[in-house]
């Protein structure tokens, strides 16, 4: 362990030039991102390569690359600068309009779609010096990230924590399907045979549609046809107008997909899906923060500003035919395994 001599002896700004450059790899652009001239900058890598004995960057055909000492030090140097920020700044006077904190928070691009919108125009408007940094975790890694203060804040839902993270449910929602406007299936209600018929598009990162959908007709020996399986959400809008593929999402986001002119329409789902909530998740230890919780305020009413989904529809009634078939499911906690 370091002695404290030896601790007297680093300049601290030399870790926030190391935190640039791991994060940029590249000199002109980390000297740009704190402020730094490009000479000054060299020089302070040169003095981090002699403080901890290795190159830490190095020049590739590709440009510079971390050393393996240099990714270990990416983790633990901004750890550490978010730890000194916190201790420096003072809020008992926390006010948005002069606060310069950035804070780290979780979502998916499901979430950003519908959130961020909104949530930039009121930063901008009312705490212009505030700056988020938004990450798309998986469920484990989101638990991990806030354990170890690498996040401050994450939006997303049932995230199996224990108790040192705190959960707030913010947004109601349900699940619906999503098909093209001149779709034959468009035409009428859904029936759970026609559903049933239908090629599916999936998004993998996604586990709603699994946990709400595909669990519950396996619960009753019923599979859906799944067609094509996409990383994320981003072309999912396309496929669907471009040929007969149906998707199965939140209805939050099918709204924000399907508006005037999309050439897309939502339909319910022809089987009893329970409702679920979107919810904001940090660790206990912010508990005391005004910062924290004017941040977590902003989050809640920027998410509930979005208003409410629409009331299950009496067309989508099932056939009599089809109930006994579903009559036997119980909507049951089942864990999450993607990430949205």
């Amino acid at each position: 362990m370091p002695s404290l001599a030896t601790l007297r002896a680093i300049d601290l700004n030399l870790l926030v030039a190391l935190d640039a450059l791991l994060a940029e790899r590249h000199v002109t652009r980390a000297a740009a991102r704190i402020g730094l001239s490009q000479p000054a900058m060299s020089s302070a890598l040169g003095r981090l390569r002699a403080l901890f004995g290795d190159e830490l960057l190095v020049r590739t055909r590709s440009g510079m690359e971390p050393t393996p000492r240099g990714l270990e030090l990416a983790e633990a140097t901004r750890h550490v600068l978010r730890q000194v920020a916190r201790m420096m700044d003072s809020e008992a006077g926390f006010d948005p309009a002069v606060a310069t904190q950035s804070f780290a928070l979780r979502m998916s691009d499901l979430l950003g779609l519908l959130l961020l919108p909104g949530l930039a125009a009121r930063l901008q408007r009312d705490a212009p010096g505030v700056t988020l940094e938004v990450r798309h975790l998986a469920p484990a890694a989101t638990l991990e990230a806030l354990q170890r203060d690498e996040l401050d804040l994450a939006v997303s839902m049932g995230l199996e924590h224990g108790g040192e993270v705190r959960a707030m449910p913010v947004l109601a929602d349900r699940m619906v399907c999503v098909l093209r406007a001149g779709h034959p299936a468009s035409r009428r209600p859904l029936t759970l045979d026609g559903f049933l018929a239908l090629r599916h598009l999936r998004v993998a990162m996604s586990p709603t549609d699994t946990r709400f959908v595909d669990d519950v007709l396996a619960a009753q020996g019923l599979r859906r046809q799944v067609a094509l399986t996409v990383p994320h959400w981003l072309v999912v809008p396309e496929v669907l107008r471009a040929g007969d593929l149906v998707a199965v999402m939140s209805e939050r986001l099918a709204r924000a997909f399907a508006g005037a002119g999309s050439g897309l329409v939502l339909r319910d789902l022809p089987f009893a899906s329970a409702r679920f909530d979107w919810s904001l998740y940090w660790h206990r230890r912010h508990e005391g923060s005004r910062a924290h919780a004017w941040l977590r305020g902003v989050v809640a009413h920027t998410m509930a500003g979005l208003g409410q989904p629409r009331a299950r529809r009496a067309s989508s009634r099932r056939s009599s035919a089809e109930e006994p078939r579903l009559s036997a499911r119980k909507m049951t906690p089942t864990r999450v395994s993607g990430s949205v």
